[in-house]
């Protein structure tokens, strides 16, 4: 059974695959208003004679042929706002991509603003059109709940409209674009350190391993890990993982390895001579299984990935097409903030263990050194000839100091204090500003070997 952690982290995979795309919840409203568009004529009909006089006077008390004028503009008029909806939408998607980073459209189609307007038009465009063909010259009476309904979506998609371009209009702003990366790689940082599964000790690996390989290209957006305890349980088995979530797979590259776990440290020959070939090709499907693989990377279990965005914005402001290093600047901010996140984190574990306290998967651990990398090196690489964004480098690495309790984070830390004023010292900068820079460079060292004191 998965695990409460588990079942966290399948409900993230979900509602990101489901909020990442636009039309689920728009087909939703229009099958809802097409049956409102159904029912509700029905229940005119049948009421119609027994109305109160206060209800009368607020319903519409129009003939067939006004009724029929109303529902024809209402309908015309909504699938015009759709129009225009969709084409605002694009041309964020176009601004987002090219002022900031094509990672971030993936952000802007999960937008559920953009989501729930779609909605309320196209679910009033078809409710009013169900409705236009229950209006006939012959049939008698006049819907007229049904059509006082279409008069209240109408009033409600105007109004969403003018809450729809205040929304647009804060969207486009790049502070946003970094909050909204921010809160996500926040999330995901957070269900990555609720895990909650028993672990065990590392197993020996064994030399005749078994690789597991891919079945088809992109990047590994994800990892069941509770699915694959229960395969290497059910087959007696261990599984290592080869490549990390985030990492790009290729087409019968190995994903993963596997051997029995009776048979660490036994000869040559024992991990082939385990059970049968279908036996061996069914853990072998399962852990491929496992391996969730899709053509763009996602943030539910992916921590670098939210990095990578950040960095993806600030190497883009500093490109000599945009040059806007107040924006890397703000970039830097927030990519402090998420590596200081990280080096909070609690070591990973070395093997999970199935529920008898036996090691089954092996998983690959995230990098702190890696990740640091991914927040740092371009932005140090393109913008360490601005001042403003060279301080903010320095000050970074003194921020996530504060919070890199463990050796091996300092020296990753260190060491990309070595780089940046090496970097620094090849621009061109005034004695002034070197004299600033070297202070920075002194207040981060210091930073660092306060922590390593406090942790001896």
């Amino acid at each position: 059974m998965p695990t409460s952690d588990g079942t966290r982290r399948w409900w993230a995979t979900l509602s990101e695959s489901i909020s990442s795309r636009i039309w689920p919840l728009p087909v939703a409203a229009i099958i809802a208003a097409v049956l409102a568009g159904i029912l509700l004529p029905i229940l005119d009909s049948a009421v119609d004679e027994h109305l109160p006089a206060w209800l009368e006077a607020i319903l519409f008390s129009g003939g067939t042929d006004a009724a029929r004028a109303v529902l024809t503009t209402i309908a015309g008029s909504l699938i015009t706002a759709t129009s225009l909806t969709f084409s605002l939408t694009v041309v964020a998607l176009q601004l987002a991509s090219n002022q900031a980073s094509p990672r971030l459209l993936r952000t802007f189609a999960s937008d559920r603003m953009v989501h729930v307007t779609l909605a309320v038009f196209l679910g009033t465009f078809a409710y009013a059109l169900t409705v236009l063909r229950t209006v006939s010259d012959t049939g008698g009476s006049v819907p007229r709940i049904a059509v006082t309904v279409a008069f209240a979506l109408t009033l409600a998609s105007v109004l969403m409209l003018v809450l729809f371009l205040a929304h647009l209009a804060s969207r486009l702003r790049v502070e946003t674009m970094l909050r909204d990366v921010h809160r996500e790689t926040t999330r995901t940082i957070a269900l990555i350190g609720a895990d909650d599964r028993p672990t065990a000790p590392v197993p020996e690996r064994p030399e005749n391993a078994r690789t597991v390989l891919a079945r088809r290209s992109g990047f590994v957006t994800g990892i069941d890990r509770d699915a694959l305890i229960e395969a290497a349980r059910d087959h007696g088995a261990v599984v290592r993982e080869l490549r990390q979530i985030g990492a790009s797979v290729i087409e019968g590259t190995p994903v993963a390895e596997w051997w029995p776990e009776r048979d660490a440290g036994a000869g040559p020959d024992a991990a082939a001579e385990h059970g049968t070939r279908a036996d061996r090709a069914a853990l072998e499907a399962a852990v491929v299984e496992a391996y969730r693989v899709g053509y763009e990377r996602t943030s539910p279990q992916d921590i670098g990935f939210g990095l990578r965005q950040l960095a993806d914005i600030a190497a883009k402001a500093l490109s000599p097409g945009v040059n806007d290093p107040t924006t890397a600047v703000h970039a830097l901010s927030h990519i402090a903030a998420v590596l200081s996140d990280l080096a909070d984190l609690p070591e990973a574990p070395s093997a999970y263990a199935d529920e008898d306290g036996a090691a089954r998967v092996i998983p690959v651990r995230h990098e702190f050194a890696e990740l640091v990398e991914v927040g740092v090196q371009q932005v140090r690489r393109y913008g360490a000839s601005d001042p403003d964004v060279a301080a903010r480098l320095f000050e970074l690495i003194d921020d996530v100091g504060r919070h890199a309790t463990r050796p091996e984070h300092r020296r990753v830390l260190a060491g990309q204090l070595d780089r940046l004023v090496a970097s620094v010292a090849a621009a061109d900068y005034d004695p002034h500003e070197r004299a600033e820079f070297a202070r920075l460079a002194d207040r981060a060292r210091r930073v660092l070997a306060q922590a390593d004191s406090t942790s001896v």
